[in-house]
C-alpha cells in the first residue's frame, strides 16, 4: 500500500441551488462567498467519508468552483446611490427591547462544484461498482444536509447523485458545467498590473493594483470644442478580474489548544490572523486548457505563518 493517496477521479455536484450564502467573503470584499467556503464543505464531506465503513479509503481534497448564478441580496434606492445589504430583523429580547443587529451580506447562488477524490489502492474506473454507486449517492445526500457558505443547500432533483469521473477524463467535466464561469487565481495578472502602475508611480504597490481593478477612470477629451468622455479600466483585455481572499497570515505566535479564551475550537492551536488578498478571475471553461489545474487546495506554510489556498 502507498504512503500517499493518489487522485484517482473527480465528484461533480451539478448545478447547487444554495440559499441565504454568505456573500461577504472578507472585511474588504463582498459579492460572492470565500474560496475557504467551499473547501471546508469539501474537508467536512470528507470527515464523514472517513467514519464510514465502507467508504473510509477514500477522502476528498481540491474543489472546482463554477458558479451559474448569483444574486446578492442587496437594494439602493436610486443609481446614484450606493448598495446596502438587505437585512432581517432579530427576535426581541427577554425583557422586550430590541436585539442587537449583526449586520449580515446574504446571497442565492447556483453553483457546480468538482471535487477530487484520493485512495490507496481503491480505483471506481467502473460507474457500476458497488463502492463507486455507493460513494456517488452516499455524499449527494451529505451535501445535502450540510450548509455550504453558510447557505442552505436546496434538495436536488429526485435520484440525482453525484458524477464521478476517472482521472483520465478529467476534461469532461468541462462539458458537465457548462454554461458557468470557473474561478481560477489570477495572481499573475496581479503582479503584471503592481508592475505597469510603478512605471508611472514607482511606489505603488499591489494594494494600489487591487484597487485599481475595482476603479473605472472617467477622461474627458475635447474634439473641435466638443467634449467627450472616454471610460477606461486597467482591467481591460485582461478579463473578468474580481479582488478575493486567498488565506490568511499569522500576526501572533501560535497558542497551544485551550490557551486561547473564547476561541471556536478550543481542542485546536490557535493563531491570530489578517486576511490575504489577491486577484481571480472569472473563466469559461473552453477557455481552460488544463481543466485539472482549477481545482483549489490548502497550503500551509509554518515557516511564514501561511494559510492559503492555491491552484497548485
Amino acid at each position: 500500500m502507498n504512503n500517499q493517496p493518489e487522485l484517482i477521479g473527480y465528484l461533480v455536484f451539478k448545478r447547487l441551488d444554495i440559499q441565504h450564502a454568505n456573500a461577504i467573503s472578507s472585511p474588504i470584499t463582498y459579492g460572492f462567498p470565500a474560496v475557504t467556503a467551499f473547501l471546508g464543505a469539501c474537508h467536512a464531506l470528507s470527515r464523514r467519508l472517513a467514519e464510514h465503513p465502507k467508504l473510509n479509503p477514500f477522502s476528498l481534497r481540491g474543489v472546482l468552483i463554477a458558479c451559474h448564478d448569483c444574486q446578492p441580496m442587496v437594494y439602493r434606492e436610486s443609481a446614484y446611490r450606493d448598495y446596502s445589504f438587505n437585512q432581517t430583523r432579530n427576535p426581541i429580547g427577554k425583557d422586550g427591547s430590541t436585539a442587537a443587529i449583526i449586520e449580515e451580506g446574504k446571497c442565492h447562488l447556483t453553483v457546480s462544484l468538482a471535487v477530487e477524490v484520493y485512495s490507496h489502492d481503491f480505483l471506481l474506473d467502473d460507474i457500476e461498482h458497488e463502492l463507486n454507486v455507493l460513494l456517488r449517492k452516499q455524499v449527494a445526500q451529505w451535501v445535502q444536509q450540510q450548509r455550504i457558505a453558510g447557505g442552505s443547500v436546496q434538495p436536488l432533483p429526485d435520484n440525482q447523485t453525484a458524477l464521478f469521473y476517472p482521472a483520465s477524463k478529467v476534461d469532461e467535466i468541462k462539458r458537465v458545467i457548462m454554461p458557468a464561469f470557473v474561478l481560477m487565481d489570477a495572481r499573475d495578472e496581479l503582479i503584471d498590473i503592481t508592475q505597469h502602475l510603478q512605471q508611472t508611480n514607482p511606489d505603488a504597490t499591489a494594494l494600489d493594483a487591487l484597487i485599481e481593478t475595482c476603479t473605472l477612470h472617467h477622461i474627458p477629451e475635447t474634439v473641435k470644442e466638443q467634449v467627450t468622455w472616454k471610460t477606461t479600466s486597467v482591467k481591460t483585455g485582461r478579463g473578468w478580474l474580481v479582488p478575493i481572499p486567498v488565506g490568511y497570515q499569522g500576526i501572533s505566535e501560535e497558542f497551544e489548544a485551550g490557551k486561547l479564551a473564547h476561541c471556536r475550537n478550543p481542542e485546536y492551536p490557535s493563531q491570530y490572523v489578517e486576511t490575504i488578498y489577491s486577484l481571480g478571475q472569472w473563466v469559461f471553461p473552453h477557455r481552460i486548457d488544463d481543466i485539472a489545474k482549477a481545482f483549489w487546495q490548502y497550503q500551509h506554510d509554518p515557516e511564514q505563518a501561511l494559510y492559503l489556498t492555491i491552484q497548485p
